[in-house]
């Protein structure tokens, strides 16, 4: 057997048994019978991966949305799938344009769920993705707490001028996230003429999650701008009625 991929396989077991409960490393290292340094080394790469998630230095870890992505887990984050799943297929047909159920995990944009239209011309996306490119990434990013968020642009620096055109200090990128968090939307064009439409889940009045809609610029007109906005709206509020339900 190849030890590196055993340990792994131990590590993720031993965190799965936790729930959602934060594990150390310290007590995985010690659960595993490892030291700590190849402990250290090998949950960085399961974190790079999303199969184990860092809460922080002094919370630990659990697993990440890369572990339920790959057993089809839709219990991942409070049951937000089964919340949204039904409302985002109906969104879709309504609209037929893609939507994306959108959180952030590591400092990345992760896709929970997805539904894709019928199109001829589709717009695909990946998985995980750079924060400030995407409409998602920015809506959740300008809902972070204040230390949350001032950590995150001091790992992230600024965006480049190619993905959000205008930003050139800390205090632009503030200014333009109050902007989105007081519109409770966030909006992006991409240079590939791809348009991204986003507003926040909540679930106990905390922003959890995002909706999304993302199609091509030339279908983005006026007669259809209403109506996606409107309906991506209303969709969120559905979502966020039934998550409530759950409290």
């Amino acid at each position: 057997m190849i030890q590196v991929i055993v340990r792994a396989l131990d590590i993720l077991d031993f965190v799965a048994k936790g729930g959602n409960e934060a594990v150390s490393l310290s007590e995985i290292a010690e659960a595993v019978g490892i030291n700590q340094s190849t402990c250290a080394n090998i949950v960085k790469t399961l974190v790079d991966k999303n199969y184990l998630e860092h809460l922080g230095r002094k919370s630990g870890y659990r697993l990440g949305p890369g572990a339920y992505q790959l057993t089809g887990n839709l219990a991942y984050h409070d049951n937000l799938v089964p919340a949204a799943k039904e409302v985002m297929e109906a969104l879709t047909q309504s609209l037929n344009e893609s939507c994306l159920l959108g959180i952030l995990r590591n400092r990345k944009r992760f896709i929970v769920h997805i539904v894709h239209s019928d199109q001829d011309l589709q717009v695909r996306t990946h998985t995980e993705a750079d924060i400030y490119p995407t409409a998602s990434g920015r809506l959740l990013m300008s809902f972070l707490p204040p230390k949350e968020l001032d950590s995150t642009i001091q790992a992230l620096g600024l965006p480049q001028p190619h993905f959000w055109t205008g930003i050139e200090s800390k205090d632009d990128l503030l200014r333009e996230l109050r902007h989105i968090r007081q519109k409770e939307m966030a909006l992006t064009l991409s240079a590939k003429h791809i348009v991204g439409i986003a507003v926040p889940i909540r679930k106990k009045e905390q922003v959890i999650a995002s909706l999304s809609i993302y199609l091509p610029e030339s279908r983005f007109n006026p007669g259809h701008r209403e109506a996606i906005i409107s309906q991506l709206r209303d969709a969120a509020a559905t979502i966020n009625g039934r998550l409530a339900q759950e409290s």
